[in-house]
């Protein structure tokens, strides 16, 4: 089971126990997969899923908000599975959609949309998502719904694809009262609202109560920036290292190009023996060799000897 597979078995385990909280949820699942067609009997209302937790929670939701018992199916078309809840009849179809708030007491779709497709697509009345308890629920409704997260241990990224760009408006205004950056961003005919950064997918989490997956999430996301910081310092002292043993190497060969052109004798005191202790140590830091000195040397003074060779070996190349 995939990271994001098992956040949403957990969502789909959590049911509110207030019944304005599952209003708001199941108005997310209808928000999303929900539509309303005509057929030989009439109008009917229909949730088509590929997860088959979308229906599973719809139905569960539909039973304790409404009272109503629906029959769920499979489907199995060109190696696709879905699943579907449909309800026929339509004082219960009308009972739903007001109590979700997609339709006004006259029956009249509050968005003012002309069709009842439309406005299951439209975004939801605040009324249904004004308080931070509802708001939650209907984020945990649109993440079981839409929504998906990759493995935390390979990347930071979570989103929720929308048919409508005043959809995913409305989900990152939701977003922003609960403090979390997100995006959108078109992805052809889609737009999708994502959450890119490790506190902000942490932060969702935690609002849409997925405790679990939050504390498992929070244990990749530490053993990744441990992981992380140490491969910064390795490679940090593995540059330190390459160009400590570069300088060295440059040191003994101006150093012996001195030696051979020059000679050691009409050197300073002070640089002659430098000279000799970078050629018994070629390999040693220059706090080591400062200490091979006589009188020893601090690693600043030794770096100044060293460079005054070098310059005078450049002078003399030239």
């Amino acid at each position: 089971m995939s990271f994001s597979s098992g956040v949403k078995e957990e969502l789909y385990r959590h049911i509110s126990p207030a019944r304005h909280c599952q209003l708001a949820e199941l108005a997310a699942l209808l928000h999303f997969n929900g539509s309303i067609g005509v057929g030989t009997t009439g109008t009917f209302l229909q949730i088509h899923a590929e997860n088959a937790l979308v229906v599973r929670k719809c139905f569960t939701l539909l039973q304790k908000t409404f009272n109503i018992s629906t029959e769920t199916r499979v489907q199995q078309e060109n190696q696709q599975t879905g699943y579907f809840c449909r309800i026929d009849d339509p004082e219960l179809i009308r009972r739903i959609l007001q109590g979700i708030k997609f339709l006004d007491q006259t029956g009249s779709p509050t968005s003012g949309e002309e069709s009842l497709q439309d406005g299951l697509r439209c975004p939801v009345s605040r009324l249904l998502i004004r308080n931070s308890c509802c708001q939650r629920a209907f984020l945990r409704g649109a993440f079981l719904a839409a929504g998906s997260m990759s493995n935390p241990g390979k990347g930071y990224h979570l989103e929720i694809v929308c048919s409508r760009p005043l959809q995913a408006q409305q989900i990152l205004e939701i977003l922003t009262e609960f403090e979390i950056e997100g995006r959108i961003v078109q992805r052809k005919k889609y737009y999708v609202v994502y959450i890119k950064e490790g506190a902000g997918i942490s932060d969702f989490l935690n609002v849409v109560e997925a405790h679990v997956a939050l504390m498992e999430f929070e244990n990749s996301r530490i053993v990744r920036e441990v992981r992380n910081t140490v491969n910064r310092r390795v490679n940090c002292e593995t540059a330190n290292i390459t160009k400590t043993v570069t300088a060295a190497a440059r040191q003994v060969d101006d150093i012996l190009f001195l030696q051979q052109k020059y000679g050691f004798e009409k050197l300073p005191v002070s640089l002659r023996q430098m000279a000799e202790v970078r050629l018994e140590y070629p390999e040693a830091p220059l706090k080591e060799l400062g200490m091979y000195l006589d009188p020893p040397v601090g690693k600043s003074g030794v770096n100044h000897r060293l460079r005054k060779l070098c310059e005078l070996a450049d002078a003399m190349r030239s």
